[in-house]
């Protein structure tokens, strides 16, 4: 009976590990991907407010798409996040504030500002997409830290998306925790993210 239950620890243990790696190896190849493919809109996901003030995850996603958006000015923004525990305004409107502040037209930033989560992020963002035009095939290019590329692209595509990743930095206090984090995100959302 040991060695029955040694042997099915190995396994788990060993599976567990391999799964862990080549989640984390496609997390690392999708964060550093580069489009410069043409696309309808960018889609800013929320991140954490202090209060009213982008944390440095948020600030290095809105950096990341206002560079994108000086380069690009036929191409619209949708800022993507609803008001969570300790924030005082939906992350939205917080985006919309520093892009504008920033230079960036406010009748180019399109507010979503219900969302909890990435999946919602997305899902309402392309219904508001949706509500403005009727097309198929809708190219988006996602804005998020690296870590979270490759999920925002997986969730976009399950709703019908052609998703890009525009992959903003990564505060380096948050890194390993942030990577290590997102291996268990991936898979919640792989079994429960669904329409």
């Amino acid at each position: 009976m040991k060695k029955k239950m040694l042997k099915l620890m190995i396994i788990l243990t060993v599976t567990v590990l391999i799964s862990f790696i080549v989640i984390e190896g496609l997390i690392i190849i999708e964060g550093s991907k580069v489009t410069s493919e043409k696309v309808d809109y960018v889609i800013v996901l929320g991140a954490r407010l202090y209060g009213s003030t982008p944390s440095p995850s948020l600030l290095e996603r809105l950096k990341a798409a206002k560079k994108y958006l000086d380069e690009n000015k036929d191409v619209k923004v949708i800022v993507s996040g609803g008001q969570g525990a300790n924030e005082d305004i939906p992350e939205a409107y917080a985006m919309e504030k520093y892009l504008v502040d920033n230079g960036i037209e406010k009748n180019r930033v399109i507010v979503e500002d219900k969302s909890t989560n990435t999946f919602e992020n997305l899902k309402l963002s392309l219904e508001k997409i949706r509500e403005m035009e009727d097309k198929d095939n809708i190219k988006i290019l996602i804005a998020t830290n690296k870590f979270h590329i490759f999920r925002s692209k997986m969730l976009a595509k399950r709703l019908g998306a052609i998703p890009y990743g525009l992959p903003a930095e990564i505060p380096p206090t948050t890194i390993l925790q942030s990577y290590i984090r997102e291996y268990f995100a991936v898979i919640k959302s792989f079994l429960f993210d669904r329409i």
